[in-house]
């Protein structure tokens, strides 16, 4: 599982930081869900996720400034007592000063946001999403092909990057060389990014390093991508039976879901890149509801009855 601290929660969502002594760098987010305490400012602190962000909208500042001085001062106090990771204000909404103070004695960051409510609260949550899935790294090529996020797979020395490179000539997108960070964002979907200090380059034997972004320009590379079906490549086996009609699908595994996966035989003269291209545009209209391998299939049962009925 990756690792979130308030600074980067920070950087992300361009807060603006009322508490500037406290070391948000120091502080981590252990959850991607948010809390709205609304509850806790009436005094109600049972069930309370005290590591979650808590985020103040309309509704509760509105509560908080019906308040005496003293009732804001002490559910302020009870609230921050609890040291959550930090406390955010939306819509640009000024809290009470007492929140800064508390902010500060207790260690619990104190942020502003122009964002409204509804809108920080969504994006917070997709980002911490995000980053703090369960995430596994695999070796391989990650290229996003005509929409279509696919990840190349195969020993080492196979053709996975010239096949990536050869795809990025094409006009597709690099996402990750050599080493796929993936991270399983829900039970449906993967994301693939590459590590920070690879990310956008390619290793060529003989050549060596390759900056796609530099020599391709940014429209040729992303930062991630869904993984949507996986090509392993092996040294062709002419003693092997290769699937030929594709009629049924095979998958490979990642954290728990199940992606489509291919294995595609090489030799010489194949071209990897119009192959690949090719498995992601069948792959998209299977998604769309058609299937050339049953569609061949039911036009050899229709020929087989039809010659029947003729006898």
């Amino acid at each position: 599982m990756g690792k979130v601290t308030v600074k980067a929660l920070i950087d992300k969502m361009q807060l603006r930081e009322l508490t500037t002594d406290i070391d948000t760098a120091a502080i981590d987010i252990p959850l991607p869900d948010i809390n709205r305490p609304a509850l806790q400012l009436t005094g109600f602190f049972e069930h309370f996720e005290t590591v979650r962000v808590q985020i103040i909208g309309y509704v509760e500042q509105a509560y908080i400034s019906r308040r005496t001085e003293e009732e804001r001062h002490l559910m302020i106090e009870r609230l921050m007592q609890y040291r959550i990771p930090c406390l955010i204000f939306a819509r640009n909404m000024e809290p009470d000063p007492y929140f800064v103070e508390c902010g500060n004695r207790y260690g619990v960051p104190v942020l502003v946001s122009s964002q409204t409510t509804s809108d920080l609260t969504a994006e917070t949550v997709r980002w911490l999403k995000v980053e703090l899935a369960p995430m596994i790294t695999v070796h391989g090529v990650l290229v996003d092909v005509y929409g279509e996020g696919v990840l190349i797979m195969g020993e080492s020395g196979i053709g996975k990057s010239e096949a990536a490179l050869e795809l990025i000539k094409r006009g597709h997108r690099l996402v990750s060389d050599d080493v796929v960070e993936i991270r399983k964002v829900s039970d449906a979907t993967l994301v693939g990014s590459a590590p920070e200090i690879t990310r956008h380059f390619i290793e060529l034997r003989g050549i060596g390093i390759i900056d796609v972004k530099t020599l391709f320009g940014v429209e040729h590379v992303k930062d991630t991508q869904n993984i949507d079906m996986v090509i392993k490549l092996e040294d062709w086996n002419k003693d092997k039976e290769y699937d030929r009609l594709g009629l049924e699908e095979q998958f490979t595994e990642f954290l728990g879901n199940k992606v489509v996966c291919h294995q595609l035989p090489i030799r010489p003269g194949r071209n990897l890149a119009v192959i690949v291209e090719s498995a992601a545009v069948n792959y998209r209209q299977k998604k769309m509801g058609y299937n050339a391998a049953q569609e061949l299939y039911k036009r050899v049962q229709n020929n087989l009855a039809k010659g029947a009925d003729e006898d």
